[in-house]
């Protein structure tokens, strides 16, 4: 899912901005500016977005957890 289409806007993830600390991000159009804030000028950059890491397998887990 990190090359989809329908993207929810975050200033964490687009091309205009670089991050500052763990909750302020530079914008070259807006300045500084909250990490998941957005505007108008939002440009997705796919290489800016880190995706959650797939869930582990405990052998305590049913088998109806992974079930296909």
């Amino acid at each position: 899912m990190l090359f989809r289409k329908n993207i929810d806007p975050s200033c964490a993830y687009c091309k205009h901005g670089s991050q500052l600390s763990y909750d302020k991000v530079a914008c070259m159009k807006r300045g500084v500016v909250p990490l998941y804030g957005s505007c108008r000028k939002f440009s997705y950059d796919p290489l800016k977005r880190v995706p959650e890491r797939p869930r582990k397998f405990h052998p305590s887990d049913s088998g109806e957890t992974f079930h296909l």
